[in-house]
């Protein structure tokens, strides 16, 4: 039985491809790197962006860290907005609560960000709290992220826990701190990247992971 139910954001709970790819091609822009096809930037989506920028741009520590500050240029006022919820999740975390779980949010994106987007969908009242990245990048990490959000709640039992994600961070991070984890397949990660992360569960849909929890 799972008490404390934590879940990543994009790609989880909300399709942010549009938001993101644009913000990140605006950044890329700015470097004088135009992207054609704005799905070669999916990539994106989940882990922290420096180290996108760096990974797949190889971009200097410095240059990632302008590129994110560009990011944001576009991001803040526009890229947050340019996001859809997946259908079934404002019911699913409605009926989580009625069920008397601890729903908490624990994302890479910083949570100024997250906690808008979450009264943007009119689903932050769900939400017992609220973890996510730090501005400065003191926290960032999904591992850290999760370790955050589990002392901020003052979790005793660890086995009561389970993190839902639709990426490999995801589910590293949750091993990272001793927790079970289940990969969602509509979000932007596969059955390969999940299962190989050492998924304790994968689901398909929504509705598939309410006998999870």
């Amino acid at each position: 039985m799972y008490n404390y139910i934590l879940f990543d954001l994009d790609g989880t709970l909300t399709d942010p491809g549009r938001g993101i790819t644009n913000s990140v091609a605006y950044a890329l822009n700015k470097f004088g790197i135009d992207v054609a096809d704005k799905t070669e930037l999916y990539k994106f989506i989940g882990p922290p962006l420096t180290d996108s920028f760096e990974k797949y741009y190889g971009f200097s520590s410095d240059e990632a860290i302008t590129a994110v500050e560009y990011y944001r240029e576009y991001f803040k006022p526009k890229g947050i907005y340019e996001n859809e919820i997946y259908q079934g999740v404002p019911e699913f975390l409605k009926a989580l609560k009625e069920n008397g779980k601890t729903v908490i949010l624990a994302t890479s994106k910083p949570e100024i960000f997250a906690i808008e987007i979450l009264k943007y969908f009119g689903i932050d009242a769900y939400f017992d709290f609220v973890a996510g990245a730090t501005l400065d990048k003191t926290r960032n990490k999904k591992g850290d992220v999760i370790a955050y959000a589990l002392e901020s709640v003052n979790v005793t039992d660890k086995s009561q826990c389970l993190m839902i994600g639709d990426r490999d961070q995801d589910i590293n991070g949750a091993k990272q701190n001793g927790i079970d984890s289940l990969g969602v397949l509509y979000g932007y990660g596969d059955f390969e990247e999940l299962s190989n992360a050492g998924a304790t569960y994968i689901a398909k849909t929504v509705e598939d992971i309410i006998k999870y929890v």
